[in-house]
């Protein structure tokens, strides 16, 4: 699609949403709704001193009403959606409540929802906050994966599309704030308990209890919830190589990819009003997985139908050619404590927060790899190695803030920011030290036995490359800002200047490196309520995304980009971007929003993967071209930052009863991002990795009253998503997700729920072009792949069965 087509669609989509959002105001609808209330704001509910709304947990356990996306009244643009506005459609985790709102895509596995991308753009440029609040997490790109936290914690969901001067700048997409439940939002108690039905016929239990009330001066909330995790997915491979300008196939792999685990949480809040002007909150939740991933493929030297009968043929008949096994135990942890004080005095209002956050990542792992395929009938070949990888990562951070009046309606605030974190790194692997004896290999039948459980000897484990490694991480940050109300308009404007200084220690080399960096990071919105149903939204800002881990480990990895190495660059400093969000919010009836919003980010310092020049894997400089002349050096790339990208799109929502048609029982909801960039690396044009052109989603809820029964369904679908890296590119493409719900409620205390999720056999399917050198991926012929391969993964429908009694 060309720029200008991309925006002539984009232009005319929105005229017709437009146009379509006024229809449905025909009907005067009262008054502006109120903080708290559908369509009001709900962002500071429960914030201050004796003030916010109290829910019972009848209102949680039976829905009266359905769930709307709410208004927020704050100058930022941010979308806020209730935890009514999931709960129906009972999804496991965050990630899969995420799925329905505007925005969000996935490249995760099929019926798995782990690192949203706002945007679409890579995980790591979306801020995951919960409750305000950073959190680490295992992996390298510093990303918290969302699939680990159960949705039943969460009070209420906030898209901010935008950044402000309040809250670190590490949000290129936006951030996404997960607001869980506290004290001031729960009365009474509730359990619920149900199990989960997989396609393979293994059913999973869900159970889990809240409470919340009065204890002593101040309220509690407590609750925690287990639930069995499952994912049976099936996967096959057809690989090809180059003949003669064709494409001449080699061999095809089917592969059984099992995860199946059990996650528990916990999550507590303390809140306490000291006197009129004072309030202390204490809180904390933690998270663990405990889960096993089995993966079994085998491949074959035929392209279609049934595998053929072991044992295996000779090397010329269809038959088996390698069995590959891997045995993965996860072992995940992480908890959060955090302390807030809140005063106000007659200089104003302070805040003090002081938060710890720790994450445990223990994974061990087998693999065992047989090859078949032998010459003249050799035995086959069998490796074995067990990997152990560690991570320990903690932050310790500490925020001050302060907001005074300095004229009528205008507030200035100014605070500080300080966090430590640490990350330890620890991953070493053993291969085995002997073959299998002859009596172990006999005995062996890969149509019933899994290779892992063989009694393989390893040797001693020993670090792997760049495994074993601290990265310390210091930042001080200061921000003023200065926010009100004049007239129609609610604006603020800020700066914020982060200061990080980073150490990273190669234990295994016993090298350390040091860098540091300042960025000022500037930012305005300004809301503007051009009647009680109208209002316009413009932002600008200025944010950064910090370099991953692994890329600033100083460690030479050999063959990790095709045959290239990848060397670690400790002196990367952070990507920086310019972004620009405007939008229109039309209020539709007494309860539905409608919104467009168009944004464009403009980043810069990319971090690109550079060829160095230098030659790899102990290649000769000075022996670097075949017979013909055509260069087969094998060079070490280095991540620097270089060149500049940008991306834009435009956003609709929309989220309202048809009460202006006579059907005030019937919701509907939907949204469409439409979504371009562009960056240029040494291949060409591209656009940023992973980036889908779209993602859609729409749906209906219908109450009916009479028989105290709901139901509903959503279909969600994203576009192609390309990826280019040295060595590789891949296009990746997803089938749709349906997904229904029926409820019966039984008065206002119990409600029974059945659920049916990725109703349509959800499909993934990735298309992969491998290069073994940079000049074979720039001439893209095929004779100059190395390998194409066409990979499938699919999984059956899950069903659920929910009840919750309020108490």
């Amino acid at each position: 699609m060309t720029l200008g087509s991309y925006w002539l669609r984009s232009t005319v989509a929105a005229i017709a949403f437009t146009a379509a959002s006024a229809a449905f105001a025909g009907a005067d609808a009262g008054a502006e709704a109120t903080a708290g209330q559908p369509g009001g704001s709900v962002t500071d509910q429960g914030s201050e001193p004796n003030g916010g709304s109290i829910t019972t947990s009848n209102e949680i356990v039976v829905q009266a009403t359905i769930g709307y996306r709410n208004r927020n009244d704050d100058a930022e643009p941010v979308l806020v959606y209730d935890t009514d506005y999931f709960q129906r459609f009972e999804p496991l985790t965050i990630g899969d409540a995420l799925k329905r709102v505007p925005g969000v895509t996935f490249l995760s596995d099929v019926i798995e929802s782990d690192g949203a991308r706002l945007r679409g753009l890579d995980p790591s440029y979306t801020q995951i906050l919960i409750n305000g609040d950073k959190v680490p997490g295992a992996n390298a790109d510093r990303t918290f994966f969302l699939d680990r936290i159960p949705a039943e914690q969460v009070e209420r969901i906030e898209i901010v599309r935008s950044s402000s001067a309040r809250r670190t700048g590490d949000a290129v997409a936006g951030s996404l704030n997960i607001v869980l439940r506290d004290a001031f939002e729960l009365d009474g108690g509730y359990a619920k308990a149900g199990g989960i039905l997989f396609d393979d016929g293994e059913v999973k239990p869900v159970v889990g209890a809240f409470w919340g009330g009065q204890v002593g001066p101040g309220r509690l909330m407590i609750g925690g919830n287990i639930q069995g995790r499952y994912n049976p997915k099936e996967k096959e491979s057809l690989r090809y190589e180059p003949d003669d300008g064709e494409l001449e196939f080699v061999n095809r792999e089917d592969q059984d990819d099992t995860r199946d685990g059990t996650d528990y949480s916990a999550n507590a809040n303390y809140t306490v009003d000291i006197g009129t002007s004072t309030r202390l909150e204490l809180g904390g939740f933690y998270v663990r997985t405990d889960r096993n991933e089995h993966e079994r493929s085998l491949e074959y030297n035929v392209e279609q139908g049934d595998p053929p009968p072991l044992p295996i043929g000779e090397s010329d008949e269809p038959g088996l050619l390698t069995d590959a096994d891997q045995d993965e135990d996860i072992d995940q942890a992480s908890y959060s404590l955090s302390g807030k004080l809140r005063h106000e005095w007659s200089l104003g209002k302070t805040s003090l927060k002081i938060g710890y956050a720790r994450f445990k990542d223990e994974i061990r792992t087998t693999e065992v790899g047989i090859d078949f395929d032998t010459d003249e009938g050799d035995p086959p070949e069998w490796e074995a190695e067990r990997t152990r990888q560690d991570i320990r990562d903690s932050e310790f951070s500490v925020g001050l803030e302060h907001e005074f009046p300095v004229a009528e309606g205008i507030d200035l605030v100014i605070g500080g920011f300080y966090q430590d974190k640490d990350r330890d790194t620890d991953i070493s692997s053993a291969e085995d030290d002997d073959e299998l004896s002859e009596a172990d290999r006999l005995t062996y039948d890969p149509s019933s036995d899994s290779p892992t459980d063989l009694p393989f000897e390893f040797d001693e484990f020993e670090p792997v490359t760049g495994g074993f490694n601290t990265i310390e991480e210091r930042r001080l940050d200061g921000f003023l800002m200065i926010e009100g109300k004049t007239g129609i308009a609610t604006w603020e404007a800020g700066l914020r200047y982060e200061t990080t200084d980073v150490e990273i220690d190669d234990r295994e080399e016993d090298e350390r490196f040091d860098n540091d960096y300042g960025i000022l990071l500037p930012s305005a919105s300004v809301k503007l309520d051009l009647s009680n149903r109208d209002r316009i939204t413009a932002s600008i800002a200025r944010t950064n995304r910090r370099p991953p881990f692994d890329f600033i480990s100083p460690a030479t990895l050999e063959g990790e980009m095709g045959d290239n190495d990848l060397r670690g660059n400790p002196e990367l400093d952070p990507e920086t971007a310019w972004g620009i969000d405007v939008g229109y919010e039309r209020r539709i009836g007494r309860t539905g929003v409608a919104g467009v919003n168009f944004f464009y980010r403009k980043v810069n310092d990319l971090i690109e993967m550079v060829n160095t020049g230098e030659p790899g894997n102990d290649n000769d400089v000075d022996d670097c071209q075949d017979d013909f002349g055509k260069d087969i050096c094998i060079f070490i790339f280095e991540p620097q930052n270089v060149g500049d990208g940008k991306t834009w799109g435009v956003e609709f929502d929309l989220s309202t009863s048809l009460e202006f048609i006579g059907l005030p029982d019937t919701g509907i909801f939907g949204n469409l991002a439409l979504i371009d960039s562009k960056i240029r690396d040494d291949f060409g044009s591209r656009r940023f990795n992973g980036q889908p052109e779209y993602v859609y989603n729409f749906g209906f809820i219908q109450d009916i009253r009479d028989w105290a029964a709901a139901f509903g369904a959503t279909y969600r679908k994203q576009g192609p998503a390309k990826d280019r890296t040295i060595g590789e590119e891949v296009k990746t493409t997803y089938g749709g997700d349906l997904e229904i719900f029926v409820e019966k409620r039984f008065g206002n205390w119990l409600t029974i729920r059945a659920t049916g999720s990725n109703l349509l056999d959800g499909a993934k399917k990735e298309e992969f072009h491998k290069y073994n050198t940079l000049d074979e991926q720039l001439s893209h012929t095929i004779d100059d792949l190395d390998e194409y391969e066409l990979e499938s993964e699919k999984a059956g429908p899950v069903f659920q069965l929910i009840a919750r009694a309020a108490f």
